[in-house]
């Protein structure tokens, strides 16, 4: 597979799951925000902010349709859901002769409809927009999933929306991390992650941070946990990988990490969870940040242009 591809699909991947996280997180927020007036829309809006990496605008003070503008709808700001969808649409473009015809038909709707649904949002309120993204999103992995081989372009896709998905619910997670053990803003998280009801169902009703937290980051089964996306990732980079078995280390610096980074988890006491969580995330963090430029390297990057000196003509 040419790199331009591979690097192609591995964006796909990332751009189209930040756009449904970042939907699902800001569809919760603004729901919470519109139905109790004693919030702080602004002190709350800024934490958002804070939880997905943007910079608050200074002398703003944000409101509901503010925060929407800024991290859904605007096409100037690299982290909106717009940005993320248009740059997915052009990834797919690229690589337009190693997906399916079904895929780039639902990328392309989804970038040609966003203007309506814009509109729409503003007579009819955010999550019309909201819920826009995060159908085309379910659409776009039923879409993969059905009609993509199990080749390499798949396994760069799905590490590319593992690898996104890590450094989400990772985010999630640290925005709660000195709330007390009983507070709703627990909940709020298991509602951003898509993980409520399953939630519920696996620990009869019972709410508590250190669950939530044992969820989020240790669920073998539960797609969007944290271990589960590593463990993901972890086995398309192994399959990518085809050189003879090594006898010592692993075979590359982006398994490496990955590697690690989900023996930490494997083998930690549940106990033990909450000890130095921020901490751990913030490792988790950086992990994903290493990771990327690892796979970059590996990968995506062709070996650096040659020089030669000295090389003269003989006649």
């Amino acid at each position: 597979m040419l790199a331009r591809n591979a690097e192609s699909l591995y964006w796909i991947g990332r751009y189209i799951e930040r756009a449904d996280d970042t939907a699902r997180i800001l569809d919760v927020s603004v729901h919470h925000l519109l139905e109790d007036a004693t919030v702080d829309a602004d002190a709350t809006s800024r934490q958002l902010l804070g939880v997905l990496g943007i910079t608050p605008p200074s002398g703003l003070e944000l409101d509901v349709w503010s925060l929407t503008e800024l991290v859904a709808m605007s096409g100037e700001h690299a982290g909106s859901i717009v940005s993320s969808i248009s740059s997915a649409r052009e990834n797919t473009r690229v690589a337009r002769e190693v997906v399916s015809t079904e895929l780039w038909q639902c990328v392309n709707a989804m970038w040609n409809a966003v203007p309506d649904r814009q509109r729409a949002a503003k007579r009819l309120g955010p999550h019309e927009f909201f819920s826009f993204v995060e159908e085309r999103a379910a659409m776009f992995a039923g879409l993969a999933d059905s009609t993509m081989s199990r080749d390499d372009g798949w396994r760069f896709l799905v590490l590319g929306r593992s690898v996104e998905r890590v450094d989400m619910v990772v985010r999630l997670l640290m925005s709660r991390v000195g709330d007390k053990p009983s507070s709703p803003g627990w909940v709020t998280v298991l509602r951003s992650a898509g993980a409520h009801d399953t939630y519920l169902r696996t620990y009869r009703g019972a709410l508590d941070a250190a669950r939530v937290v044992q969820f989020l980051l240790l669920d073998r089964l539960f797609p969007r946990s944290v271990f589960h996306a590593l463990r993901q990732a972890e086995a398309c980079l192994e399959q990518l990988d085809r050189r003879p078995v090594v006898r010592v280390g692993a075979r590359a610096e982006a398994s490496r990490l990955l590697g690690r980074a989900r023996s930490d988890l494997e083998f930690l006491r549940p106990e033990d969870l909450l000890d130095d969580l921020t901490g751990r995330l913030k490792s988790l963090q950086e992990c994903v940040r290493e990771v990327g430029e690892a796979v970059s390297l590996q990968y995506f990057h062709s070996a650096p242009w040659v020089a030669w000196t000295n090389a003269k003509v003989s006649l």
